[in-house]
């Protein structure tokens, strides 16, 4: 955009207060030639926006030298530091239409990645609504009236695509929600973000609200909505499948009740978040074995009569058929089967402690609309990026790709991780409880020895897990982890224990750091390559708040 002799932007430490009260006045006449580009912008916006907050002329007028291809060096600055310093003005007094605007400059000249990606996202979806109801325009319909059910056409979309099930898919709530998660992670975009998406929910002119419309006409189908997030197993001839004829089976999600089972060795703090998260998920009972006793922890967790505490001392070992296993493995297998043989639930799952189920429905949903033949629901693995408390990252094969995408995921050490995690990717299951001959493994339910395989498979829900908080974290675990966990060597495979031994030979503590920071720390560039393959999984875990909230406090504020 041109400038004559002397015409600038304000500079970037311009006072704002001033041009929030003083107004705009208009400049007549229509575009002059004579004048440069810039000139003739401010005219066009003085009649636009006459008798308004000078602020908001600056803004428009910033957005549109940012739509060129130059622009002076601290224009793009200036423009955050208005969302920054005067976000509140700008949403009250800006239309919808100069909104959309701003967060489409975001796209292109956000200070971050995620207000990058996020502009870019939300431009997509504002541009695509725009074309879509623009065409519905011409349908004889009211853009509030959705189309009458008996008018659908049964065909194929667009390359081939099914079409979406309205009453069962969670497609348009799932598009939303992970623009609005997003948005919670960078503080600048995050309120004009949640103040579109917000005005989008409550304007009956758009696709999601007559989707919803459509939604509450025809009832919703709570069997066909949770079955749609499962993926039955076809077990082979040869493998194993376990009867469940002779369990009853709870189908009303109101009545089913399900838990967990965990072999705890981690600090109070760790367990209390775990079992307030699951609770807080809706677990109608807990085991939670302390495989270091531990009667502060004990006295702490009983706050809540669902956590049912086992302190695993001698005594408690000593009233076991067979000794204290060594291996901590076999404990954790041993305490499981011992709450599965006596639990009075319908289904219960044995998870860690440093991980979370994440489910698209409630659990007790999609467990209580199970196919009847189904024996366990498995959750698979997403591993959690280190430093954040949302971001997860799946492995190609969850969403579609082959091995090909892992090199492209982690440039440096694509090849040597399976699936992308430093940590297990098969997930964990929740089984039904009854069943005969069947015993709790660590990740899935077995008999004599084989998998289960009449078993379903949870679509768009995971087992976020919190393998390495930090590095520091990494790196202290990593010899128990090399010699007796998930590092340890296993046969003749080339695997994360080999690759763990040679990194640190030949560079040391040094050359961990650069394996961690490059495929497991959080970092705009991780983010970005995982969302480009869909890898990226977004779900906050909200520890603190869900802790506070079932024991009334954290356990670090209980007075010493």
């Amino acid at each position: 955009m041109s400038f004559a002799e002397g015409e600038a932007l304000p500079p970037l430490d311009i006072d704002l207060a001033p041009l929030k009260t003083a107004r705009t006045e208009a400049q007549p006449g229509p575009h002059d030639p004579a004048l440069s580009d810039h000139a003739n912008k401010i005219r066009e916006l003085s009649q636009e926006l006459a008798g308004q907050p000078q602020l908001l002329a600056l803004h428009g007028l910033l957005i549109a030298h940012l739509r060129r291809r130059a622009q002076p060096a601290h224009c793009a600055a200036l423009f955050l530091r208005l969302w920054r310093e005067e976000a509140d003005f700008l949403l009250e007094n800006l239309d919808a239409r100069w909104l959309v605007s701003a967060v489409t400059t975001f796209a292109d000249h956000g200070a971050t990645e995620v207000q990058r990606r996020l502009g870019h996202g939300l431009t997509v979806l504002f541009s695509t609504m725009k074309l879509y109801e623009t065409e519905r325009l011409h349908s004889g319909t009211e853009p509030w009236q959705p189309f009458p059910e008996l008018n659908r056409r049964p065909r194929k979309l667009a390359l081939e695509m099914d079409r979406y099930s309205i009453h069962g898919g969670g497609l348009d709530a799932n598009m939303l929600g992970r623009l609005w998660e997003e948005a919670r992670q960078d503080a600048l975009i995050w309120p004009l973000a949640q103040h579109l998406l917000v005005r989008l929910d409550r304007d009956d002119r758009n696709v999601f609200r007559r989707l919803q419309q459509m939604r509450r006409a025809n009832g919703r189908d709570p069997v066909r909505e949770a079955r749609s997030y499962i993926r039955m197993n076809d077990p082979e001839p040869d493998e194993m499948v376990v009867s469940t004829s002779r369990v009853k089976k709870q189908t009303d999600p109101e009545q089913l009740r399900w838990g967990l089972v965990t072999t705890a060795r981690a600090p109070l703090a760790q367990i209390a978040r775990f079992a307030a998260y699951h609770l807080d998920l809706g677990a109608a009972q807990m085991d939670l074995y302390l495989d270091t006793p531990d009667e502060d922890a004990a006295r702490y967790l009983a706050r809540d009569p669902r956590l049912r505490v086992v302190q695993c001392d001698a005594a408690y070992w000593q009233g076991m058929a067979e000794p204290r296993p060594e291996d901590h493995r076999a404990r954790q297998q041993r305490n499981a089967q011992a709450s599965y043989l006596a639990s009075d639930l319908h289904f219960l799952g044995h998870i860690d402690v440093d991980e979370y189920l994440m489910p698209p429905l409630p659990v007790a949903e999609l467990l209580a609309h199970l196919p009847p033949r189904c024996a366990a629901l498995q959750f698979h693995a997403a591993e959690l990026l280190a430093g954040s408390e949302s971001a997860f990252k799946l492995t190609p094969q969850d969403v579609g790709h082959d091995r090909r995408a892992l090199a492209a995921a982690y440039p440096q050490f694509g090849e040597h991780l399976k699936g992308g995690f430093i940590s297990h990717t098969i997930g964990k299951c929740l089984a039904r409880t009854g069943l005969p001959g069947v015993q709790v493994g660590i990740h899935r339910l077995r008999r004599d020895g084989q998998v289960v395989r009449n078993t379903a498979v949870v679509m768009g829900g995971y087992l976020g897990h919190a393998h390495a908080r930090s590095f520091e974290d990494f790196l202290q675990r990593l010899d128990f982890r090399m010699t007796r966990g998930s590092y340890r060597k296993r046969e003749d495979d080339f695997g994360l224990h080999d690759v763990f031994r040679i990194i640190r030979a030949e560079e040391g503590e040094a050359g961990l750091r650069r394996f961690f920071d490059a495929c497991c720390a959080d970092s705009p560039g991780l983010r970005a390559r995982l969302e480009r393959y869909g890898m990226l999984f977004t779900h906050p875990l909200e520890l603190d708040a869900k802790c506070r909230r079932i024991f009334g406090q954290l356990p670090e504020e209980l007075p010493a």
